[in-house]
């Protein structure tokens, strides 16, 4: 697919603000419109979607016959974007890995002008007297930013827009638990610590984020640990009903979460739930080398069951003195440290001179990086992904 210029929304807009203080200016009115229509989400998604299909009918077919998902997704990522937009560094590798991401519904450059003509006539219409024309020019402004961002992305990847895979095996490990073993006709060259999103014959097009919860093998198989949450149609899903020989989708890795051994940092890793998952594929990558940068990784969970991987990361630590295993249950238990993530971590210690991971829910990571800030923890010094749920 080749780049072709995105078209603004609103004609003459030019793509880039041409200083700091119009970048400010821009990040300010697109923050504080959106503070005003934030509390109509639900209508405003379900605006937005009846937008886009009016306009581009063709794109109804890249999404699932239920629409309730869909529209929560929009919120998510939208939230998501707005907190970053003045923040190039972590924003741009964001967008550009969504453009890559993107190529597995078939998008192209007019499906990022329909997409932005919606958002926009969305965003407008239930922000009321808060929308003036400096308003929409500032909307117009960043969604072309970010829409170049991933058109360039997409235009520039070499690699295939999806990988089939084969299920070999699924283990039950409680009614909303699950462990999934796949092996992908070809390779997937994903980094210890990223995430995918998957595609299973149960729910199709309807995409879920996974994580790989092992390094790289020979054989490319791929192990996932499945959560069913609550109003999960992919999630629960999987772990009720994926089977040894059924097919699944899966797009180009994401994600920024990594240890780089030569950096010369030390590490903390932050597991909650099956957020452990990106920390076990790193530590299992770092145990194939002899000298590792320190690394202290706290795995909880609200009760012990919720360590199901405990053990296994005890024995990897029990065969490398550079890593410390510690389990944290909020439910007090024996041979567990007794609290929430956020107690046990700042009970250690600032962790100030440390690089610190976090995989989990969004509630545990904000209550988390709440308390190690305040706990002295550097900002700069904490990476964790946008964690989407179904």
């Amino acid at each position: 697919m080749t780049a072709n210029p995105v078209v603004s929304p609103i004609p003459n807009v030019q793509p880039h603000p041409e200083s700091p203080t119009a970048v400010a200016a821009m990040v300010r009115l697109v923050r504080e419109s959106f503070a005003v229509v934030e509390p109509h989400a639900d209508k405003v998604s379900q605006f937005f979607y009846g937008m886009l299909f009016s306009i581009a009918p063709t794109t109804r077919e890249m999404f699932p016959a239920n629409m309730q998902v869909q529209r929560s997704r929009l919120l998510r990522a939208l939230v998501h974007v707005v907190q970053m937009v003045d923040r190039p560094d972590d924003l741009v590798p964001f967008l550009r890995q969504l453009g890559r991401d993107h190529r597995k519904f078939g998008v192209v450059s007019e499906h990022y002008e329909a997409v932005g003509m919606a958002l926009i006539a969305a965003v407008k219409k239930h922000a009321g007297q808060a929308w003036t024309p400096e308003v929409e020019r500032a909307w117009a402004e960043a969604y072309t930013i970010m829409a170049r961002a991933m058109l360039d992305a997409a235009a520039s990847d070499q690699g295939p827009a999806f990988w089939t895979a084969e299920v070999v095996d699924h283990q039950r490990l409680a009614w909303d638990l699950a462990r999934v073993w796949v092996r992908p006709d070809h390779p997937i060259p994903y980094r210890p610590g990223q995430y995918v999103s998957v595609e299973v014959p149960q729910r199709p097009r309807l995409w879920r984020y996974l994580t790989p919860a092992n390094a790289p093998r020979e054989d490319g198989a791929i192990e996932f640990h499945v959560r069913g949450v609550e109003g999960g149609w992919v999630s629960r899903a999987i772990v009720a009903h994926a089977a040894a020989g059924e097919r699944w989708r899966i797009g180009p890795p994401m994600g920024r979460i990594t240890v780089d051994r030569t950096a010369g940092s030390d590490v903390v890793m932050i597991a909650g739930g099956t957020g452990v998952a990106p920390m076990r594929a790193i530590v299992e990558d770092l145990a194939r080398w002899g000298q590792n940068p320190q690394v202290h990784l706290f795995v909880g969970g609200r009760t012990a069951a919720d360590l199901y991987d405990l053990p296994l990361l005890r024995d990897i630590a029990a065969a490398n003195p550079w890593l410390t295993v510690v389990g944290v249950a909020e439910e007090e238990t024996p041979g567990l440290e007794h609290g929430t993530l956020a107690d046990a971590v700042t009970r250690h210690g600032a962790w100030a001179d440390r690089d610190v991971l976090l995989a989990g829910s969004p509630p545990m990571i904000r209550a988390t990086v709440s308390r190690m800030l305040v706990a002295g923890t550097p900002l700069d010094r904490i990476v964790y992904d946008p964690f989407t749920l179904d």
